[in-house]
C-alpha cells in the first residue's frame, strides 16, 4: 500500500505554530508564520522519549508503594497510597469511584508507558507493521494522558475541604510528588516523541514495493 504522507509530498510542518508548508532544500529553513527552525522530524525525538520513559518507570514504583496521602486526626494517623484508596472505595460501596481511581490512576499511567516504549521500539527498529494503527494508538494515548492526574486532584480537593471544615490535618505524601513526576514525565514523552517517524519507513516500504530506488532519509539529520 502506497502512503500518501507530507514527506513525500514535500511538506514540513513547524514543530512551534504548526503552519504546514513547501520544504526548501534550503539549509536552516524557517517557518513563514513564526520565525522558528524548521525540522523535517524533531531532533533526537526517540532518544528524548526513552530518557523521560525510563525516569518515569522508575518512579512508577514508589508513586504506587509510598503513602499519597498523611492524614491526622483524634483518632490517630494514616498513611493512605493510591492502592489503599481504591480498596477503601471499593469496600465501603463506592464502587464507581473506585473504578475511576483505579483507571485513572493506576492502569492509564501503566498502559501508557507501554504504548509510548512500543511506539518508540517499533520506530527505532525501523518497523513497517501497521503504521496508521499505531498513529491511532499514538493520538489516544496523548489525549487521555491528562486524565492520569485525577488522584493528585483529589487529594488537593480533599486537604482544602477538611482544612475548611478543621476536623483533622491531612498533608500529601512522598507517593503523591512521585505519581505527579510520572505522569508530568509522560505527557513530556508524549509531546517528544515524534509520530511522524512511523511513516518513513512505511514511505520506503512502499517504494521499494512500487520498485523505485528512492533513498532512505535519516530523520536526525534534517
Amino acid at each position: 500500500m502506497k502512503y500518501i504522507t507530507a514527506s513525500r509530498a514535500g511538506l514540513v510542518a513547524c514543530h512551534a505554530c504548526s503552519r504546514v508548508q513547501p520544504r526548501l532544500r534550503v539549509k536552516d529553513q524557517r517557518c513563514t508564520r513564526c520565525g522558528a527552525l524548521l525540522h523535517r522530524r524533531k531532533p533526537d525525538s526517540l532518544m528524548r522519549t526513552w530518557a523521560l520513559l525510563i525516569a518515569a518507570a522508575v518512579l512508577y514504583i514508589p508513586a504506587n508503594l509510598l503513602p499519597v496521602m498523611h492524614t491526622s486526626s483524634l483518632l490517630g494517623a494514616e498513611d493512605d497510597t493510591i492502592m489503599s484508596g481504591v480498596v477503601y472505595f471499593w469496600t465501603s460501596g463506592d464502587w464507581p469511584l473506585a473504578v475511576v481511581v483505579f483507571v485513572a490512576s493506576i492502569l492509564v499511567p501503566m498502559l501508557k508507558l507501554s504504548v509510548l516504549a512500543l511506539l518508540t521500539i517499533t520506530a527505532q527498529r525501523r518497523s513497517t507493521w501497521r503504521p496508521l494503527e499505531r498513529t491511532k494508538l499514538y493520538r489516544i494515548v496523548e489525549r487521555i494522558g491528562r486524565w492520569s492526574m485525577l488522584d493528585i486532584f483529589v487529594i488537593t480537593l480533599t486537604v482544602a475541604l477538611v482544612r475548611f471544615k478543621s476536623l483533622a490535618v491531612i498533608t500529601a505524601g512522598p507517593g503523591a510528588l512521585a505519581f505527579g513526576s510520572v505522569v508530568i514525565l509522560t505527557m513530556i514523552a508524549s509531546m517528544q516523541f515524534d509520530p511522524r517517524l512511523i511513516w518513513d519507513y512505511a514511505d520506503n516500504e512502499a517504494d521499494s514495493a512500487a520498485g523505485t530506488n528512492r533513498k532512505p532519509q535519516d530523520p536526525k539529520h534534517e
